[in-house]
């Protein structure tokens, strides 16, 4: 298994991607080969124990940042993310993580891997947190414009990772929408509602942003802009809650109070709590974006994974076990197969039919 990681790319390259490198191939025994500028990853690599881990310098005398335009993928041949994505393509990894510029890194996808035959467009689809568990929400920010096709093959998709990675058979799909009923959600849902409903997935109708963290679907598919400020809109909500509960116990003289008392009360209670660690830990990985590892970049014809550019060295080690896992369950080649044979094999020009038609 050799899983191929930009070390340049991220707001933090390359110390953070390479000391998650140097993590996951201590802990998953797989080969992580590191594209960039050779002396740089060098001298990153001095500083951890590599002894027995194989974490071959694969060089690319360029880098695509995190401020430059999507146009410089073309422009710059050798970036490290070209170069990691021309590793897929020829064979020499099985996979590719990147912490890069997200829109440079599909750019790097597609000019060097390619689509996977009969998908229109890649999405970028995440794991997102619910009551039950977890759900997965496609496009999250690969297409801000959609046509009803893009969604029918975002629903395809999105299926078969959760009947991959999650062992979920016959996973429920629901459409993001400003209602539950048929006729709700602005023209490209109401379209794509008869394209889902006739395609042989388990499509259950529309689904509110209210229903999303609740779990009333194992797949959410929506279109690039929605499913990015879902995403950002439900990160940045963890977060401000957590302060203002802070800031509302520090607030006045009951707060200040509640908290002098809190401390001898937490002594007291240091037991109890200890016996509940194990529990907050699983209620912390199961809302810490480090634990997801990173986007999947579905439709592109090898696996590829776009993580964070905030990401820590957690993040990075995960965006690679992600990889690697969709790489052993085979995600691109059974989205390869069901694209080819849903329904009769003539599903990608039945359905691109019947849009043009409406």
């Amino acid at each position: 298994m050799r899983i191929a990681l930009d070390a340049m790319g991220g707001d933090r390259a390359p110390a953070v991607p390479v000391a998650g490198a140097v993590q996951a191939a201590r802990l998953y025994g797989i080969e992580v080969p590191l594209v960039g500028r050779p002396e740089v990853i060098q001298a990153e690599l001095a500083k951890h124990d590599t002894r027995g881990l194989s974490l071959p310098i694969v060089p690319a005398s360029q880098v695509v940042e995190m401020t430059d335009h999507v146009d410089a993928v073309r422009a710059r041949k050798d970036a490290s993310m070209n170069v990691g994505a021309r590793l897929v393509r020829r064979g020499e990894a099985d996979g590719f993580v990147s912490a890069g510029h997200s829109g440079a890194v599909m750019a790097a996808a597609l000019f060097n891997i390619g689509r996977i035959p009969g998908i229109k467009r890649p999405a970028l689809g995440t794991v997102y947190p619910t009551i039950p568990g977890h759900c997965f929400v496609l496009d999250v920010g690969a297409n801000t414009e959609c046509t009803p096709l893009y969604l029918l093959q975002f629903a395809l998709m999105g299926s078969i990772f959760m009947e991959k990675i999650y062992g979920l058979p016959r996973p429920t799909v629901a459409l993001l929408s400003n209602g539950e009923e048929e006729d709700k959600g602005n023209l490209l849902v109401r379209q794509a509602t008869p394209l889902l409903k006739a395609s042989g997935l388990n499509f259950i109708g529309n689904a509110e942003g209210k229903d999303v963290p609740k779990g009333l679907a194992d797949v959410i598919v929506t279109d690039g802009f929605s499913g990015n400020v879902l995403i950002k809109l439900s990160e940045g909500l963890v977060v401000a809650l957590g302060l203002i509960i802070v800031n509302e116990l520090k607030a006045g003289v009951v707060g200040k109070l509640a908290l002098l008392l809190a401390v001898p009360g937490a002594i007291l209670a240091l037991p109890t709590l200890l016996l509940s660690l194990p529990a907050l830990r699983r209620i912390v990985r199961r809302f810490y974006y480090a634990e997801f590892g990173g986007a999947h970049l579905l439709g592109v014809n090898g696996p590829v994974v776009v993580a964070h550019g905030r990401s820590n060295v957690k993040a990075i080690q995960n965006a690679i076990r992600v990889c690697k896992e969709s790489v052993e369950r085979d995600v691109v080649g059974t989205i390869r197969e069901g694209v080819k044979d849903l329904p009769g094999g003539e599903w990608p020009q039945r359905a691109s039919q019947y849009v043009d038609h409406i």
